[in-house]
């Protein structure tokens, strides 16, 4: 089963994704990812392996610190094990974690392309990422477009979103894949498991479908 973490607030997110992940790593995995904000928008840095690949990377890219941002480490279900195939999943100012399987995905992506949008993976969670970017181009709130991108997806999902433009805000949804919230002060945290977030917070809140 995939791992999600997510964190805002003071301390170095990179740090956080890593250590929360890190956590996860009995659950299996083929590659991993994050997406951490910079002062021009977010960066996302993504390996195929294991978490120490990644870790490596971001070493080698020393990256400013960063204060919000989302990790995941995947398990291969729609494309092969591949960096592009890892998540997170991007598009335009729109940023994508998921667990789960989105059942309908190929209805949903013969739609967005007729609709414009290229995809770069093979995956079912890029879906995700360019219908919550079509519903707001439609306008409104972030909460918004995600709001009237739940009814759209078939199937089960745990899925936090970031968007570029707004960049200290994390939302998130699910409809049969766990997700929980970790409490703390003038910061919080989301994973997919409780585990990932021990070390930080023990005050949660588990979210609902």
């Amino acid at each position: 089963m995939c791992g999600i973490v997510g964190y805002v607030g003071m301390r170095s997110a990179q740090q956080v994704l890593l250590d929360g992940l890190e956590k996860l790593e009995y659950r299996g995995y083929d590659s991993a990812g994050v997406a951490l904000t910079q002062r021009d928008g977010i960066r996302v840095v993504k390996s195929k392996g294991r978490l120490s690949t990644l870790r490596s990377k971001l070493e080698e890219l020393a990256l400013p610190q960063s204060s919000c941002g989302i990790g995941h480490t995947r398990w291969a279900t729609h494309g092969e094990p591949s960096e592009g195939n890892a998540h997170p999943h991007v598009s335009e100012h729109i940023v994508v974690v998921h667990n789960g399987i989105i059942e309908n995905h190929e209805p949903l992506r013969e739609e967005l392309k007729a609709r414009g949008y290229t995809f770069v993976s093979e995956t079912d969670t890029e879906v995700i990422a360019h219908l919550v970017h079509w519903e707001l181009e439609q306008g409104g709130t972030l909460r918004e477009a995600v709001l009237r991108t739940i009814p759209q997806l078939r199937g089960a999902y745990g899925t936090v979103i970031m968007d570029t433009r707004n960049p200290e805000t994390l939302l998130a949804a699910r409809s049969g894949s766990p997700l929980v919230i970790g409490l703390g002060m003038g910061e919080n945290f989301i994973a997919s498991d409780q585990l990932a977030l021990l070390p930080v917070t023990r005050r949660f809140i588990f979210l609902e479908e």
